[in-house]
């Protein structure tokens, strides 16, 4: 299991800085971490039940707890602190966030929806 030798919120609550032994690091937005939460709200209950989340762009990292000696729980200031992140949940994010991130921007793009709190998208013909 790669656990962190350090973990640090950004000073503006805006991202987790991951810092692994042998060098590896990763900053993991704080939008990005909300819309991957492992919560059963984002995730629901099995396949095909996952709930896109929309409107995080401005979401921030209210605080972190550990949660026994393998994961972390994250709350952020839009009240979300379901989701307990693992170190083999966050590495993987950590590894695959180039592509999490670009399949999550063309789910959004397929549901017409937005990164941005209060906003509509409309499809012109």
């Amino acid at each position: 299991m790669p656990m962190p030798s350090r973990i640090v919120v950004s000073e503006q609550k805006d991202a987790l800085n991951m810092e692994y032994q042998g060098d590896v690091r990763f900053k993991l937005p704080a939008e990005y971490l909300r819309v991957f939460s492992p919560s059963a709200e984002v995730r629901g209950h099995g396949k095909g039940q996952e709930v896109l989340q929309v409107g995080k762009r401005q979401v921030r990292i209210e605080s972190i707890q550990q949660s026994g000696n393998y994961a972390i729980q994250i709350t952020f200031d839009d009240g979300h602190d379901s989701g307990i992140f693992t170190w083999d949940y966050l590495f993987e994010l950590g590894s695959n966030q180039t592509d999490n991130w670009a399949n999550y921007l063309q789910r959004l793009h397929q549901a017409s929806q937005s990164r941005d709190p209060d906003t509509q998208v409309v499809k012109l013909s």
